[in-house]
């Protein structure tokens, strides 16, 4: 039989599917040995469905945690027959194995920690060849460690949970018996060391602890007797909730003459009475000794602590409670009158003793008014800033410039901040009537330039016929003492008269940037404002609907719901009656009219394109499309243009922001939509490269601009069943 085990025992078999050498083996033909019986396998739970992942993964670091107690027999003590010891048992789900420890308790004198090393715990006998499984633990119930009997009380939560969840019904919980020799030790303890005469503790840590760093601050005043001329003395109060502790200190003024120093008052529990008598060494003391025996014949003094505290000195101090806004402390003699705290201080007292008003007291007298400033008129000396700012000091400063406004509306990239308007002189002078000027207003500063067209054979040189500069508005007082005002931005429209210097100017015209400029900003002008503009025609034309209905399809027989620019302005003239601007109604022709799509021509674009793409290197391309189809949830091969104008920048594509977005306008659908495939085949220039030319035009005539009226914006017609809808509503 012996060498039957020595046999078996060298075979290798599976514990939770775990190699392990030792397993019992059957015989010849499965049958048993004799007296072998089979051991159950070490895990008990129900297989799950799925994966069959060993118990050492599935429930890897899973324990289930029981209290417990064991009794312990004493024999070499007649005070204790037995001792009660609480322990605890750990169950390890991953291998059954076991393991008992006994919470350390100080100056027990008994060896305290683990008791049972972790390992399988074998059955008590006769079934020591099996061992403890978890249906063996349960609350209310007793185990037998190697003789040893535990009873097990109590358990934690996720055990409950665990017993309840494998289909055991969990016991309710016991109640934990003491241990009588420690019960009667603590209260012989408890007894020794109870005095009969209890002294009082000074500590002072635990209000360190809690409030170190935390300080309340004080605006106080002192009105100083010996100095009356010098009005009130300004002082801070600081009080340390940490110790309890004061400080304070002065506010100097500016040339008070008064010497400075670190410390009004230098940090220490400040004295209620005042002033406080002078003690001597060893008076003021925590504690009163009585000398009750004498001289003992060693020469060694016996003293017993007073508990009455006879003749001991007592004093009061300031403390949080007594530091109130308008609350008078006395101060070694001197009356210090509280006027304001901080902050943190009122929230402190809110919190702490619920006051809520903090009323400041007003201690100082309200100083006079300031006496108006009076300037002198302008003496014609320079510019009316310069000669202001010699007014305002002695040492004369150059004029403050808004830098602000120049750096938002400097020149940056492709964005001028420039307004340009064609010009015409206002006069009978038939040489001076034809001429044609350019002026030019830069928003950074207010500033306007005066440029002359120059025509050929006119007798006239052209070029700058005004120098930059800011220009004041005619009709103002010369030698004034108010500044000047001068034009602004809002002053310059289409259809407006200026007077620069003496010259008088028509504006006529303006380009394209100043038209979008004025319609981005429409809330700085009005004239552009379509909302504004469309009110006011609106509220002149609100009474005659059907006959401007009339009127407007006896001038479009075809039915075409277009008519022309010059038929459109000259019905706005004979409604408004010249309360209309050009400006304005030019607004009105841009919204509603149909723009003359004369592009630049889309060859000459991808040939550009193509052009800048290739002196950098880029290739890109087929990376471009496969983020592009990443970003198409819908794989419809259509992307909206901010999600193509980002992905293009995020490549960091050689091209300027003009150039790209005017291509990606270009295959756009009506939704907004860019085909992004035919977007980037275009744009590849290894295999579809487009031969670059140059493309020669006329220069336009600009016979038009400088005519007596000015010329309509860049549109073929205007919409005008739009426009009827807006001011009139539908038609039913």
């Amino acid at each position: 039989i012996g060498g039957e085990k020595f046999h078996r025992s060298q075979h290798c078999g599976y514990s939770n599917n775990v190699p392990v050498l030792f397993e019992d083996k059957r015989g010849i033909g499965g049958e048993l040995l004799p007296g072998q019986t089979l051991k159950p396998t070490n895990s008990v739970f129900p297989e799950a469905t799925g994966s069959d992942a060993p118990a050492w993964i599935a429930f890897d670091k899973q324990a289930l945690n029981f209290d417990a107690y064991f009794e312990e027999e004493v024999t070499e003590k007649n005070q204790e027959l037995y001792r009660i010891r609480h322990c605890k048992i750990y169950f390890y789900l991953e291998d059954d194995t076991i393991q008992v420890t006994e919470p350390v308790v100080k100056n027990s004198g008994i060896n305290q920690g683990t008791i049972v090393r972790r390992h399988q715990i074998p059955l008590p006998p006769p079934h020591e060849d099996q061992f403890y499984t978890i249906h063996h633990f349960n609350i209310n119930t007793e185990v037998t460690f190697y003789g040893r009997k535990y009873k097990i009380i109590d358990c934690d939560l996720y055990t409950k949970n665990f017993l309840r969840k494998i289909g055991i019904r969990v016991n309710p919980p016991a109640s934990r018996p003491d241990d009588p020799y420690t019960t009667e030790r603590q209260k012989r303890h408890l007894a020794s060391t109870n005095p009969l005469h209890p002294y009082e503790r000074f500590d002072t840590l635990k209000q360190f602890l809690e409030f170190d760093g935390q300080v309340l601050g004080f605006s106080c005043v002192w009105h100083d007797p010996e100095s009356r001329l010098s009005g009130p003395r300004e002082l801070v109060l600081r009080y340390y909730l940490a110790d309890d502790t004061i400080d304070i200190r002065e506010i100097l003024p500016v040339n008070s003459g008064r010497d400075t120093v670190p410390y009004f008052l230098k940090r220490d529990k400040l004295p209620k009475s005042a002033p406080a008598p002078l003690y001597h060494p060893g008076t003021i003391t925590n504690h009163t000794l009585l000398n009750v025996l004498g001289r003992s014949e060693r020469n060694k003094g016996w003293y017993l602590r007073d508990i009455l505290q006879t003749g001991a000195v007592r004093r009061e101090f300031y403390k949080d409670n007594d530091l109130k806004i308008g609350a008078v402390i006395n101060v070694w003699g001197r009356q210090i009158l509280i006027c304001d705290c901080d902050e943190f201080t009122k929230e402190h007292y809110r919190r702490k003793y619920g006051i809520v008003d903090f009323t400041p007291v007003q201690y100082k007298t309200p100083p006079p008014p300031e006496p108006e400033r009076t300037l002198p008129p302008y003496n014609g000396f320079g510019s009316e800033e310069d000669s202001l700012s010699s007014c305002r000091g002695l040492v004369i400063k150059p004029a403050h410039k808004d830098y602000r406004k120049f750096l938002v509306k400097d020149r940056y990239g492709m964005d001028s901040n420039i307004l340009r308007y064609g010009a015409k002189l206002i006069t009978d002078s038939p040489i001076d009537k034809d001429r044609k000027f350019i002026i030019s207003y830069f928003l950074r500063d207010d500033s306007i330039l005066v440029f002359e067209y120059a025509e050929r054979n006119s007798g006239i040189p052209g070029g700058k016929f005004l120098e930059r500069g800011c220009i004041k508005k005619p009709g103002q007082e010369l030698f004034k003492s108010e500044p000047s005002e001068y034009y602004k931005a809002q002053d310059l429209f289409v259809g407006a008269r200026v007077c620069f210097h003496g010259h008088n100017f028509l504006l006529v015209d303006a380009d394209e940037y100043t038209f979008n400029y004025m319609e981005k900003n429409a809330n700085e002008f009005p004239m552009s404002d379509i909302s504004v503009v469309l009110n006011k025609l609106k509220n002149m034309t609100a009474s005659r609907a059907k006959e401007i209905r009339k009127t407007f399809a006896t001038t479009d027989p075809e039915h075409t719901n277009v008519i022309g620019y010059d038929t459109f302005r000259n019905w706005i003239v004979s409604v408004a009656g010249g309360a209309f601007s050009e400006h304005e109604i030019m607004t009105l022709g841009r919204h509603y009219g149909m723009r003359d799509d004369s592009q630049t021509d889309l060859h000459l674009l991808l040939s550009v394109a193509q052009e800048k793409l290739k002196k950098n290197t880029f290739e890109n391309f087929e990376q471009l499309t496969t983020v592009f189809m990443y970003n198409d949830r819908e794989k419809c091969g259509l992307l909206p243009y901010e999600t193509c104008r980002t992905i293009c920048k995020s490549f960091k594509l050689p091209l300027t922001d003009d150039l790209l977005e005017t291509l990606l306008t270009r295959f756009e659908d009506n939704q907004k939509q860019v085909d992004y495939r035919k977007f980037v085949h275009v744009l590849n220039w290894r295999e579809n490269q487009v031969r670059a030319f140059k493309e020669v035009k006329e220069p336009p005539k600009r016979e038009d601009i400088w005519n007596q009226l000015p010329r309509s914006p860049p549109v073929t017609g205007i919409k005008y069943p739009c426009l009827l809808d807006d001011l009139f509503g539908k038609e039913e």
